[in-house]
């Protein structure tokens, strides 16, 4: 029993020992890389909570870890390694402050990673702790941000809901929920533009899901519920704007008719029209592109896209010469598009911003 114990408590010792001689990075080092809504009021601990909200880096040595303090635990996040993009490691968040060993044995040398938030705002916020790194590794000098910027506002087509879920199962698992592969995330990548998704799974113009809609939503600085939270405009102005909504709005007005009265045609293109004119106040300058689809507000003779082609033809009427539409037809798949389907969505998407941008 003795030896028992004495074997007990070297191994402690060791761990603690190895704990001490980590190089940990804080959250206020100038050489991490932020981007998305992020709230750092309080500088050392900064909150995440939109998707695809990233944090990227380059060091050295053979190990890194990840320490964070996930509101819920149900938050899930990817961590890539040396630009590797296709086999990213998934991190779970467990509730509380953790530190998660997401990379050992690495080569001597410079490496790069890039974490981003696989779910959204209601999955709760994050609070990042910060990086550990093995003993003798460095934070280096981050790498260059993207001249371009592109910023969508949408629901969970946008936040990628079921992505990655079978085709034949469930679509509302946190784990198949990956915002890095909706068809926002994959557009900007290939338009090497810096990302902002400001998303929320359920969410319409007219109602949601919820007693909040994007018009009460889209300036917050928070994505965890309806909020007194505000984002900073200022802060961070996209070249590009992708408007993606109405998927919500169709269902629960053109099917379910669940809001009464129930607004007219007229009544649901001026309340979209409404929603983009402010977003059009916030980026004067910006090239906005009003999408709908992949889901079945795209559908054959669906009156949906109808009302945005409407909204952006009188608004272009009022002087508005930087905006158009763009629609993703529905493929006749009755759930939340898959990886594939964002895909097909993004090549669309990418290749008209490219020729309306010269990009």
């Amino acid at each position: 029993m003795k030896k028992l114990s004495l074997a007990l408590l070297l191994a402690a010792l060791a761990h603690v020992g190895a704990t001490a001689a980590a190089n940990v990075v804080v959250p206020d080092n100038r050489n991490l890389q932020y981007t998305g809504r992020i709230d750092f009021s309080k500088p050392a601990a900064p909150v995440i909570s939109w998707p695809s909200t990233a944090i990227a880096g380059n060091f050295t040595g053979s190990s890194l870890s990840v320490r964070l303090d996930d509101q819920r635990g149900k938050n899930y996040f990817n961590v890539f390694l040396d630009g590797d993009l296709t086999y990213p490691y998934v991190l779970e968040a467990a509730q509380g402050d953790k530190t998660y060993l997401v990379a050992q044995g690495l080569a001597p040398g410079r490496h790069s990673f890039l974490i981003t938030k696989r779910t959204e705002g209601e999955e709760g916020a994050t609070t990042f702790r910060g990086l550990e790194l093995a003993d003798g590794g460095e934070l280096l000098a981050p790498p260059p941000r993207p001249a371009r910027r592109i910023e969508f506002f949408g629901d969970s087509i946008t936040s990628g809901m079921g992505n990655e879920g079978a085709d034949n199962g469930r679509d509302d698992a946190g784990k198949d929920k990956n915002s890095f592969m909706s068809y926002a995330a994959i557009t900007a990548r290939a338009l090497d533009a810096e990302l902002h998704m400001t998303s929320q799974s359920g969410i319409g113009v007219m109602i949601s899901w919820f007693p909040f809609t994007m018009p009460d939503f889209y300036d917050q600085l928070s994505a965890v519920g309806d909020n007194d939270t505000r984002w900073d405009f200022a802060a961070w102005t996209p070249d590009v704007v992708v408007i993606n909504l109405l998927q919500n709005d169709s269902w629960l007005i053109g099917r379910d008719h669940r809001q009464q009265p129930e607004p007219n045609d007229e009544g649901r293109i001026a309340a979209y029209q409404r929603f983009v004119a402010r977003v059009r106040q916030l980026y004067p300058k910006a090239y906005i592109v009003c999408a709908l689809g992949s889901m079945d507000a795209t559908r054959a003779g669906s009156a949906w896209p109808g009302y945005v082609t409407a909204a952006v033809e009188r608004l272009r009427k009022g002087g508005d010469a930087r905006i158009d539409t763009v629609f993703f037809p529905f493929t006749g798949y009755g759930q939340h598009p898959r990886v594939k389907q964002h895909q097909a969505n993004a090549a669309r998407l990418t290749a008209f911003i490219r020729n309306k941008m010269a990009w």
